[in-house]
């Protein structure tokens, strides 16, 4: 009988590190947090700003300081990078239609509906690159109601415009000289690399390389 304590003791403890474990293991696989991460390492610093196509493993981020602006899918696996100065344009697009958009040179179309049903709305990066040209972002579908920490696609629209007005404070920044460069090659990450102290995707970058 006086093993019963011991037994229920070594029970509760072991439920306790199977608690802590789970939490610890949710918490590194969160997909904004690696996400951020990610562009952090990219960016040199911490993005200024970032937007997330959430439950897809996409999105992006900017730092003025270092005068980079990032892409990520995979949740963090792949990367593009960019020069603030490559990126041209942003559209927010709404069941396949443009209701917004700010490109380099030409007045803003500001969106001047609110939208509250839509069954897809779609941030579109645009840059000045032929082998990378626009990236998409998803941040509302049809069926994310259904998810946790759905949002709505009114919300998504907000997030949308948001992204255009710091899109377009962008474009209107001087461009800096252009530098030549060599045609990128895109490189997966090294799997056998060992991770940073931040656990980040353990990337094999290059001096003239844009996909990571």
């Amino acid at each position: 009988m006086n093993e019963w304590p011991r037994l229920f003791l070594l029970l509760a403890l072991a439920g306790v590190v199977v608690t802590l474990l789970g939490s610890v293991a949710a918490w590194t696989m969160d997909e904004e947090r690696r996400i951020r991460r990610a562009l952090k390492r990219v960016l040199k610093g911490p993005a200024e700003a970032v937007v997330i196509a959430r439950g897809r493993g996409r999105g992006a981020g900017f730092n003025t300081s270092t005068g980079l602006m990032a892409v990520t899918w995979d949740t963090g696996g792949w990367l593009l990078i960019y020069r603030l100065d490559e990126l041209m344009g942003a559209e927010v697009i709404v069941d396949g239609q443009v209701v917004a958009r700010a490109y380099r040179g030409e007045p803003r179309r500001a969106l001047d509906q609110a939208l509250e049903h839509a069954a897809r709305v779609t941030l579109r990066l645009i840059f000045d690159d032929p082998h990378h040209p626009d990236f998409d972002l998803d941040l509302w579908l049809a069926g994310d109601e259904t998810r946790r920490r759905s949002t709505s696609p009114g919300d998504a629209m907000q997030e949308a415009n948001r992204w255009l007005a710091r899109a377009e404070a962008i474009l209107r920044r001087p461009i800096a000289p252009r530098v030549a460069a060599g045609t990128p090659s895109p490189l997966r990450p090294d799997p056998d690399a060992a991770p940073d102290e931040d656990d980040d995707p353990p990337f094999h970058l290059g001096s003239d390389e844009r996909v990571l």
